[in-house]
């Protein structure tokens, strides 16, 4: 559209118009274009600024646009920088000229500004579907793990046994509070930009608050220069699905651990691995492996948004269209992150008896016996001496804990008396009784809370 260039009396060049193009990946905002501009359409018959038959014309005319789109039909043209022209251009093809009676009181500024924060929106909501599917995936494997036990591990070193379940519900905590966050950020994207034109605001009679019902926002912008210019609700989501991408990388990294032979503590379904095209042994978590690695692009994205942003003065300038490069690409990857992941967690076959197995090694109740200690009245840090030195005692002895006899103990403590053999994984674990801990039944509490939060969702 070769008017729009203005006062300009060259046409730019090829390379230019490609360079400068956003079309190839804006075009998915059409939906959220089309929405915009039915609303704003609606607007200005509202207030007389068009005529209602010219509004009519308007919406029917856009509704073709939808239609071709949506069934393949839409030509995209390359010389029309994005998807706002895209549409436009169409529009004056199927309606006329009142197809320019659009443009009345809206720049591509706060145009763009409103298209991103439609698309935000949804973009959220999709991601907290993904986040309860995957919460589900995980309280299903909490639910027949009720008795399973393993070690947990700090510095990756065995440390004190906990319930399979109460592991898998610290996954559910994270993504819980994915969740909130996600909620947080949609009340920042949900304000209502249109109205502010290019930066300054509109010199006609706009009823701002009539566009933000019609669209469904909770408020309409308060600065218009703001409004234009700042793309914080694009950096508050790519924030957010960082911080999930990350909660997801810990899950794949520990399930990457727990099926290899070392841990042999999973198994998963064929669907969710990989063969090696050498070695017909191996059984690869490639699905595992591959969120692991995706979450460093989703923060990469992050970064660079802020990078774009960090140097930018009021108001509106074109470096901002890489934000939706950025956006679109972090919301497709987490998106798919979560659908992948609820299945993979979904077919988990998790091996109880090496997980049994190995609460066996590396003194993991030690903590006890040191507890031990301290009921029998010997303070924490003499009792923490005196396991450390039996457990060093122990290791030169080549024997678990469970095999050192009474009198073994009692040469480093007078206090161990006969049911020092009663210390067990269980006995541990079942002693953990305060809020959140792995006690069976302050386990059962918070499956019981996490089967709310979900049936709330259904």
């Amino acid at each position: 559209m070769s008017h729009i260039r203005g006062r300009l009396q060259k046409e730019a060049t090829e390379a230019v118009v490609r360079y400068t193009s956003s079309l190839a990946f804006d075009k998915r905002l059409y939906k959220h274009d089309i929405q915009g501009s039915l609303a704003h359409a609606r607007m200005l018959a509202k207030q007389n600024i068009i005529t209602v038959a010219e509004a009519d014309a308007l919406a029917g005319g856009l509704s073709v646009v939808l239609d071709e789109i949506e069934n393949g039909t839409f030509v995209f043209r390359p010389e029309l920088e994005d998807i706002h022209m895209a549409i436009e251009a169409r529009l004056f093809e199927i309606v006329g000229s009142v197809a320019g009676k659009l443009h009345t009181a809206r720049s591509r500024n706060d145009q763009v500004a409103l298209d991103m924060r439609l698309f935000t929106r949804d973009a959220i909501r999709q991601i907290q579907s993904g986040i309860r599917n995957l919460e589900r995936a995980l309280v299903g494997q909490a639910e027949e793990a009720a008795t399973v036990m393993l070690p947990g591990y700090t510095h990756l070193q065995p440390a004190q046994p906990v319930l399979l379940a109460h592991h898998l519900l610290a996954y559910f905590e994270m993504l819980q509070r994915d969740y909130a966050r996600f909620n947080d950020a949609y009340k920042r994207a949900d304000v209502m930009p249109l109205g502010s034109g290019a930066l300054a605001g509109a010199s006609y009679d706009l009823d701002r608050e009539f566009v933000a019902r019609e669209l469904g926002f909770a408020s309409v912008t308060g600065n218009s220069l703001d409004a234009v210019s700042d793309r914080d609700f694009v950096i508050e989501y790519l924030a957010c699905a960082s911080v999930c991408a990350m909660h997801l990388s810990r899950l794949a990294e520990e399930l990457v651990l727990w099926s290899s032979s070392e841990f042999g503590f999973v198994e998963m379904d064929d669907a969710y691995a990989t063969p090696s095209s050498i070695m017909p042994q191996k059984k690869n978590p490639d699905v595992a492996e591959l969120g692991r690695g995706k979450s460093g692009r989703i923060l990469g994205h992050l970064m660079g948004v802020l990078v774009t942003m960090k140097g930018l003065p009021l108001s509106y300038n074109r470096d901002m269209q890489e934000d939706k490069e950025a956006l679109f690409d972090a919301h497709d990857t987490l998106s798919a992150s979560l659908d992948v992941f609820a299945g993979m967690v979904r077919t988990l076959k998790f091996n109880s008896r090496n997980m049994q197995r190995s609460l066996g090694r590396g003194y993991i109740l030690a903590t006890d016996v040191a507890d031990y200690l301290v009921r029998k009245g010997a303070s924490f840090r003499d009792a923490h001496g005196i396991t450390g030195k039996l457990v060093g005692y122990a290791v030169e002895a080549g024997k678990t804990l469970d095999e050192l006899t009474r009198e073994e103990y009692r040469l480093f403590s007078t206090l161990f008396d006969s049911d020092v053999k009663t210390i067990s994984s269980a006995a541990s674990a079942a002693s953990k009784k305060v809020p959140g801990g792995t006690a069976p039944g302050q386990v059962a509490i918070q499956l019981k809370k996490a089967r709310e939060i979900l049936a709330d969702n259904d």
